[in-house]
């Protein structure tokens, strides 16, 4: 197989030199001496430039007859944003694929869910990543279940299944051929010590504002649901397995920045879901961002007020689109507590209880289904707890096309297109729509020019003023709108 980047290995092997994070997850190197590949940040002595082969994925190294590095670990690097890659359907079927590793989805359901053949679907995925879908979601599955031993206790059973192989002995057979030795010996091999709690780790390229993304998800906290303790985020969670069961419990989130991770610490009981967690994790705290090259074009902030733009902002995500849709709709022309206040209600109201141990959660946030079991009588009930009529039937217009799949709020959609659809819903205008792109579609251009809070930190400017400024900050514009919300 012809490596992608064999025109720039000179450039390659010199970030491997310089051990630079911004190079992080955009390629690996394989080493012929060793049969393994390595990040760009790794620690080990330097290979010999002869001896070295550089690929755009993990899954292309894989196919090329290299095994992961014990050292860097592969499996934590951080991915790709969304405006990283030259094909849009291509990337979006990765996300597909990352979100559901374990879950056992065809490639002819993922097709369809993209709206195109799964014939059509292999070339633009092979042109690329160099490596089938089949053979994406087979490294990614053994990835995951390389940071899973790693990392966890796990049982090794465990372990195959919360991985997507089916059977130990799938993951057996893999392992062998991919990495030349069983999942015990590489268990043996990483040291394992005895770890009371399930954790998991996610890198990302620094440098990472941690204290402002926590404080923004502070502010708009569930009550029942979300909480930021001591630095940390915590939630509750359902997710259902690749049987369709539900499974509920609870994650915190906290942050090892000497290391420039983030550790996610679960429940047991969302072992079988991990996949669908950790992918949610990367989303809600943006953790695929290149703050380096965002920066680039947004430094030009700072020629408007010094320290408008800090490297490091990250837009913060969603954990659950729905829930992060309906607070948006609730926050319409009142404060942000006031939205959690609401939101609160309707948690403690219509969603299920769930023990998780941790101070203040206490309940899972009622989902689609839930909303539209209310029927006919859904504004009364809204009512009592203090949400206005529009409001209401705002939620119930987008509870009925996220259930029909009329709307989809995935990162692997088009969020114009999207957002075309939910301005055709009634009590969702423009902001509304652009703020839902943004947090749940992973959006980068999005731009609230009527925002109160972006006005706020750029006075003087008309709504169309702000938007003919915001141009030069193309195609980044939802980072410069956190930006401009940390300076308030």
């Amino acid at each position: 197989m012809k490596p992608l980047l064999t025109e720039s290995k000179e450039a390659c092997y010199e970030a491997f030199r310089s051990k630079d994070a911004r190079f992080d997850g955009r390629f690996f190197g394989g080493v012929s001496s060793t049969g393994i590949y390595c990040r760009p940040i790794c620690r080990a002595k330097l290979p010999k430039y002869e001896n070295m082969t550089f690929f755009a994925t993990a899954a292309e190294a894989e196919q090329a007859g290299y095994r992961p590095c014990m050292l860097c670990r592969p499996e934590l690097a951080p991915g790709n944003s969304i405006m990283d890659a030259s094909s849009a359907l291509a990337q979006r079927a990765a996300r597909l694929l990352d979100e559901s590793c374990g879950s056992g989805q065809s490639l002819e359901l993922l097709a369809k869910r993209l709206g195109c053949t799964d014939r059509h679907l292999r070339r633009v995925f092979e042109q690329e990543y160099h490596v089938t879908p089949v053979q994406y979601l087979q490294t990614r599955r053994l990835l995951m279940a390389k940071n899973l031993l790693t990392d966890t206790n796990l049982p090794v059973l465990e372990v195959a299944m919360a991985a997507g192989f089916g059977s130990v002995r799938r993951m057996n057979d893999l392992f062998q051929k991919h990495y030349r030795l069983s999942p015990t010996d590489l268990r043996k091999s990483a040291g394992r010590t005895q770890k009371k709690e399930i954790a998991v780790n996610l890198d990302y390229r620094p440098p990472y504002r941690w204290a402002e993304i926590l404080k923004f998800l502070a502010a708009r906290a569930i009550p029942g649901v979300e909480a930021v303790l001591d630095g940390c985020y915590a939630r509750t969670v359902s997710l259902r397995d690749r049987n369709g069961a539900p499974c509920r419990g609870w994650v915190q989130v906290s942050h090892l920045e000497a290391k420039h991770r983030i550790r996610v610490t679960l429940s047991e009981s969302l072992v079988p879901v991990l996949p669908q967690l950790l992918y949610r994790v990367r989303r809600l705290f943006d953790l695929d961002c290149n703050p380096d090259l965002i920066y680039e074009t947004l430094q030009r902030m700072n020629e408007l007020r010094p320290g408008l733009c800090v490297p490091g902002t990250r837009v913060p995500g969603c954990f659950d689109a729905f829930e992060t849709s309906v607070r948006a709709i609730l926050g319409q022309q009142i404060t942000v507590r006031a939205a959690s206040t609401l939101a609160g209600r309707l948690a403690e109201q219509f969603g299920a209880p769930v023990k998780t141990g941790i101070e203040g959660l206490t309940r899972i946030f009622p989902g689609a289904e839930d909303i539209l079991a209310l029927g006919d009588g859904i504004q009364e009930q809204l009512g009592v707890l203090g949400v206005i009529s529009a409001r209401s039937g705002s939620i119930r217009a987008l509870a009925e096309a996220l259930t029909s799949g009329a709307i989809d709020l995935s990162l692997s959609a088009d969020p114009e297109q999207e957002m075309e659809k939910l301005q055709s819903l009634r009590g969702i205008g423009g902001w509304t729509a652009q703020y839902i792109a943004m947090r749940t579609m992973g959006w980068p251009d999005a731009f609230l020019e009527t925002d109160v809070g972006v006005r706020h930190a750029l006075p003087g400017y008309s709504a169309r003023e702000l938007l003919e400024l915001a141009e030069q900050w193309r195609p980044w514009r939802s980072y410069a709108t956190v930006n401009l919300w940390n300076t308030l």
